[in-house]
């Protein structure tokens, strides 16, 4: 019986750990997530549309409620960068940093920021740092795969 109960108070835990954490797409987030995932969802899948447009004031509204959601503000200076406006996108990577020195998510987005303004001195350096957080992850293949396209 006592084995019984361990078994079942393990399985317990481990689906309560499991619903705990929001799930995000490859490279955009960092865990740091503390509101509901839902929002966080529902402006990540216009994004993912590319209802930039739409998503924009619900991200503003995210990091407005949770100054330290590193994922929102990475997603928001992705959404600031595709819309064009540079100098945001800028300041909410910046904010994702200072939140997580190591979120890949925003070294990347942040790395093609730079190729986009022309500092691909940073951008390489995004790069090193991404290659030796994660070595050929993801987000480290699409930035140097990004700065080869711009003939870095």
């Amino acid at each position: 019986m006592t084995q019984i109960f361990t078994s079942f108070l393990a399985a317990l835990m481990a689906l309560s750990t499991l619903l705990a954490v929001p799930a995000l797409a490859a490279g955009s987030s960092d865990g740091s997530s503390t509101l509901s995932s839902a929002s966080y969802d529902e402006a990540k899948a216009m994004v993912d549309e590319g209802n930039f447009v739409a998503a924009l004031p619900n991200l503003i509204a995210l990091t407005k409620a949770d100054a330290k959601n590193a994922d929102a503000w990475n997603l928001l200076g992705f959404t600031y960068r595709k819309l064009g406006q540079l100098a945001d996108s800028d300041a909410a990577y910046l904010a994702v940093l200072s939140i997580n020195p190591d979120h890949l998510g925003a070294l990347e987005y942040q790395g093609e920021l730079f190729i986009t303004t022309g500092k691909l001195d940073e951008a390489k350096a995004n790069l090193a740092k991404l290659k030796a957080l994660c070595g050929t992850c993801e987000q480290a293949q699409d930035l140097e795969a990004a700065l080869k396209a711009a003939g870095a």
